[in-house]
C-alpha cells in the first residue's frame, strides 16, 4: 500500500515538473514572439519570426503573425513608393509652374511703366497681388519636397537666444504691420544644443509665419532654460479639433485659405529630423505651439 503512494505522489511530482517545464516553454515562445514582433514593427526588416519552440499552438500564432507581417510589408512598400511618386510630382508641378510666373511677374512690371488709368492701375494691383501669393504658395511646395528629400542634417552647438532672436527680428517688420507686437522672454543664460542652425532658423520662421495667419493680435514666445520654445497666441478662429490637424500636410482652415498648410507640417518634420519634439494645444481661445531640445551640448 505504501509502495503505491509513493509511486503515486512521484507520478504526481513528475506531471508537476513536466507542468512546470512546458509552462516555462511557453513562456519563453511568448516572450520570443512579443520582443521579435516589436523588433520587426520598429526596424521595419523583412525578416520574419522564427521560434525555438516546437508547440503546435505556439507555432501556429507565429505563423499567424507572420502573415500579417508579409501584409503589413506590402502595404509599407505600397505606402513608400506612393509618397515618393507624390513628392516626386508636387516638385515636378511647382518647377514646372515657377517658369511661367516668373514670366508673368516680369510682364507685370513691364506694364506698371506703361500709362494707365486708376481703374487699370487697381486691376493690375490685385492681378500682382494674387500672383505673388501663388509665387509664395508654389516656392512653398517645391521647397516641402526639398526638405523632405534631404536627410542630412549638420550639427553644430547653436545658441537657440541667438537664432531665435534673428528670426524675431527678421520677422518685426510683418508682425508690426499686422499689429502685433510680441511678448518675449528670453533668458540671459545661453541654452546651447547640437542643432542645424537653417534648419531650426526655417522652423522659427515657419511658427512667425502661423502666427502672422492666426492670431488675433498678440504673440507671446518664451525660450527656458531647459531649451522649451513656446509660441503663443490668441487664435479665436480655429478651435481644438482644427488646431489638432495644424501639422497635417496640405490641411487648411479658412482662417489660413491663402496658405498650402505644409508650414506646420515642415517645421515638425524638421524638428524631428534634429531630435525634437513640437506639439499644439488649443485652450481657452489660445493656440500654444511647443517645441523642445533636449540633446544638451556644451555651454557657448
Amino acid at each position: 500500500m505504501e509502495i503505491g503512494v509513493w509511486i503515486l505522489i512521484g507520478a504526481l511530482f513528475l506531471i508537476v515538473i513536466l507542468l512546470a517545464i512546458k509552462v516555462y516553454l511557453l513562456r519563453r515562445a511568448a516572450r520570443e514572439i512579443a520582443e521579435g514582433f516589436a523588433d520587426r514593427l520598429t526596424t521595419g526588416t523583412n525578416t520574419l519570426l522564427d521560434l525555438s519552440s516546437r508547440d503546435k499552438e505556439m507555432r501556429r500564432l507565429a505563423d499567424s503573425i507572420n502573415q500579417q507581417l508579409r501584409r503589413l510589408r506590402r502595404e509599407r512598400h505600397r505606402f513608400c513608393q506612393g509618397d515618393a511618386e507624390l513628392k516626386h510630382a508636387i516638385m515636378n508641378i511647382s518647377h514646372d509652374l515657377r517658369t511661367p510666373l516668373t514670366a508673368i511677374c516680369g510682364y507685370l512690371d513691364l506694364l506698371k511703366r506703361e500709362e494707365l488709368t486708376a481703374e487699370a492701375e487697381r486691376y493690375l494691383a490685385v492681378i500682382e497681388n494674387r500672383t505673388t501669393v501663388l509665387k509664395q504658395l508654389t516656392e512653398e511646395l517645391f521647397h516641402y519636397t526639398i526638405i523632405l528629400s534631404a536627410s542630412e542634417v549638420k550639427k553644430e552647438s547653436v545658441a537657440l537666444n541667438d537664432v531665435l532672436e534673428e528670426s524675431l527680428a527678421a520677422y518685426y517688420a510683418a508682425l508690426k504691420q499686422r499689429h502685433i507686437i510680441p511678448e518675449i522672454q528670453i533668458p540671459e543664460k545661453k541654452v546651447v544644443r547640437q542643432l542645424d542652425r537653417k534648419l531650426l532658423s526655417r522652423v522659427f520662421a515657419n511658427l512667425l509665419s502661423n502666427a502672422l495667419k492666426y492670431s488675433d493680435g498678440d504673440l507671446e514666445v518664451t525660450l527656458s532654460e531647459a531649451g522649451e520654445i513656446v509660441f503663443a497666441n490668441t487664435a479665436s478662429r480655429l478651435n481644438e479639433v482644427l488646431a489638432g490637424r495644424l501639422f497635417d500636410r496640405f490641411y487648411t482652415v479658412e482662417a489660413g485659405r491663402s496658405s498650402t498648410g505644409l508650414g506646420l507640417s515642415i517645421a515638425r518634420t524638421l524638428v524631428e529630423q534634429m531630435e525634437g519634439n513640437m506639439e499644439a494645444q488649443y485652450k481657452d481661445g489660445r493656440l500654444r505651439i511647443r517645441l523642445w531640445f533636449q540633446n544638451i551640448s556644451k555651454e557657448a
